[in-house]
């Protein structure tokens, strides 16, 4: 049966965030959360546990560090008998490549606003386009774990900004244009997705929004015709 909500978590703040210098030194998915980002977890673990009360959870998770982590600040607000969690590495963060600089990273930031977010491929890494594939795959484990009996009434998702975004173009089908206006969710920013009368999933978290960098639009060959 389907769960009540759906609950898209983004990871507290992580080493990361706060130096980027740390990309040449260490891989992307050992970065752990910074004392700022626990906390961070912990006060949404808060506000999720007084949002779903009594109510059993099924958590899937990141196997990055920061995700792991998260996790386990938000699960100190609830009790064991609540909770059930899954390690999913589909869900991870967007495969950046090998380890470089913070000058090189500055320079593929700027050539990923010029080409576009959803298309451009990290060196030796993953396109939003890969993450989406792959995501898609998790969707078809989503829906048998739904069929089984006794599911949770609440599923909790710790994942990573760019992965949020995906798995919201996904579900509602947004364009690539759609995708690439939504702005990427602050550290422990969490997103609700509520199961409505008709039993679709309604997103009732308003989306922020801004504009893409890249110049490419879709030519409107409307007049044309």
């Amino acid at each position: 049966m389907k769960p009540n909500r759906i609950i898209l978590i983004r990871h507290g703040e992580s080493e990361g965030n706060i130096n980027r210098s740390i990309y040449a030194e260490r891989p992307d998915y050992s970065l752990e959360l910074s004392e700022k980002g626990k906390e961070q977890a912990r006060e949404a673990g808060r506000h999720l546990a007084a949002l779903i009360g009594v109510e059993d959870v099924m958590m899937y998770v990141s196997p990055h560090w920061r995700t792991r982590m998260t996790c386990e600040e938000i699960m100190l607000s609830f009790s064991e008998t609540q909770l059930k969690s899954r390690e999913e590495p589909r869900i991870r963060e967007q495969e950046w490549g090998h380890l470089r600089t913070e000058d090189l990273n500055k320079n593929i930031d700027v050539e990923r606003d010029a080409f576009g977010t959803f298309y451009y491929r990290f060196p030796d890494g993953e396109s939003c386009a890969d993450v989406y594939d792959r995501v898609s795959g998790f969707f078809d484990t989503l829906f048998r774990d739904f069929e089984r009996e006794n599911f949770p009434r609440n599923v909790i998702i710790v994942t990573h900004g760019m992965t949020i975004r995906v798995f919201l173009m996904r579900w509602y089908h947004w364009t690539v244009e759609e995708f690439e206006r939504v702005a990427n969710p602050g550290n422990c920013e969490y997103f609700i997705m509520e199961k409505q009368p008709d039993h679709k999933f309604a997103l009732i978290t308003p989306l922020q929004y801004h504009q893409p960098r890249h110049s490419y639009q879709y030519p409107d060959r409307r007049n044309d015709r």
